[in-house]
């Protein structure tokens, strides 16, 4: 870079900074040019400002704050550019994969039909069957279609370029879907940018999750718990706060209800609900209808995307919270997950995962820019709804 680009670059960067300093750097230190001092404008227009006169110099500025609360604008190289994918059709093949593996996943029993007893045969009996999973798909897929959606469209307001979702498909598991993703291909501009299009998945998804849950409730039935060695096994799908308290308004009583108290009331709950424990034989609890069990799975996978780590939406939202600060509290989280893990197993693979992904954060280009008090006060409705969506044990095994 020679002395007359940089006087030029100078004279633009001076447009919305009084600045002290300047840094030569180069490529390989991530920025050609440093200055540090004090924004003169709003950094919101600052950053649209610097961005578009900087564009003709195939150069992006990054807004930094360092310990003394200097502002810093570095002027670095542009991002790559996204390659093309496979287009819509990837999307919507597995989509459809998606919807067949839900509704085997859905399937019920005709009255009084003979259940096979080999496994070509219950496959047979499944595809059989197949329509009879469609109030199930349409309830689940409803809410995780929601959700990506969500993602997909303010990202798309914030002029970030992002996928359509892609679902996974995973056939003759309970839920017979591993959920869905959408790939943001660009850095979001500002933290506010990044809330919005973290929050407003989990807020889309919750928003049909919660009604699909009454409707299926509405739907199911009480019914008591086989006692062990009855060669019934079966499960209990887990306690959020606000499953539990869904299942009140509907039924009246806190449930699984146990025969008998064994510890008081109050121990008891506050055991089985960390723990599972102890299991509730021969007491009574909801029989689930599928669509409540889409509701169900709605509140888990919403608590779950909500995990305030990584590039997962909860990460997204502490990072706008409290920036860096985010990344001291990883080894709590996976710590946390390990023992939660002696009651489900689960959460094991999801300490791996968050050991392994756990540590990048969708960091925006303009890292001044905080959150406003309409924003803040979203995220901290956000983090509510993880308390009252998290379940501690997400399914209980009977035997």
């Amino acid at each position: 870079m020679t002395l007359p680009e940089i006087d030029v670059l100078n004279s633009i960067v001076g447009r919305v900074l009084r600045y002290t300093d300047v840094t030569l750097g180069d490529p390989k230190q991530g920025y050609y040019l440093r200055y540090r001092g004090q924004l003169t404008l709003d950094s919101i227009a600052a950053y649209d400002q610097l961005a578009e006169a900087l564009r003709p110099y195939d150069l992006l500025p990054l807004f930094r704050k360092d310990q003394d609360g200097h502002h810093i604008v570095l002027l670095v190289p542009p991002l790559p550019k996204h390659k093309p994918g496979p287009g819509i059709s990837l999307n919507v093949a597995l989509f459809l994969l998606t919807l067949v593996s839900v509704m085997l996943a859905g399937v019920q029993s005709p009255a009084n039909a003979p259940l096979p007893d080999t496994f070509w045969g219950e496959i047979r009996f499944l595809f059989a069957n197949l329509l009879s999973g469609w109030p199930f798909a349409v309830a689940l897929l409803s809410i995780l279609l929601a959700h990506e959606f969500g993602h997909y469209l303010a990202g798309r307001f914030h002029k970030v370029d992002v996928s359509l979702p892609f679902f996974i498909p995973l056939p003759f598991s309970i839920l017979g879907t591993m959920g869905a993703f959408i790939n943001m291909r660009e850095i979001p501009r500002n933290k506010r940018d990044l809330l919005d299009i973290g929050i407003a998945g989990p807020l889309s998804g919750l928003i049909v999750a919660i009604p699909v849950l009454f409707i299926g409730l509405k739907l199911s039935s009480l019914d008591t718990i086989a006692l062990p060695g009855s060669g019934m096994g079966s499960y209990l799908e887990g306690n959020s706060i606000l499953y539990l308290l869904a299942k009140y308004i509907v039924f009246g009583k806190l449930l699984p209800a146990p025969a008998a108290y064994v510890l008081p009331p109050f121990l008891h709950w506050l055991l089985y609900f960390f723990t599972g424990w102890p299991a509730p034989y021969g007491g009574v609890d909801v029989f689930i209808h599928p669509v409540a069990l889409a509701g169900w799975a709605g509140l888990l996978v919403t608590a779950l995307n909500l995990i305030p780590a990584g590039q997962l939406d909860g990460g997204h939202v502490l990072y706008t919270l409290f920036g860096d600060r985010l990344r001291k509290t990883l080894p709590f989280i996976i710590g946390a997950l390990g023992i939660m893990g002696i009651f489900w197993s689960g959460w094991w693979l999801w300490a791996v995962i968050l050991l392994i992904f756990g540590r990048v954060h969708a960091e925006p280009l303009d890292q001044i820019t905080e959150l406003d008090p309409r924003r803040k006060a979203l995220a901290w409705l956000t983090i509510l709804i993880f308390l009252l969506t998290f379940s501690p044990v997400p399914m209980i095994l009977l035997q």
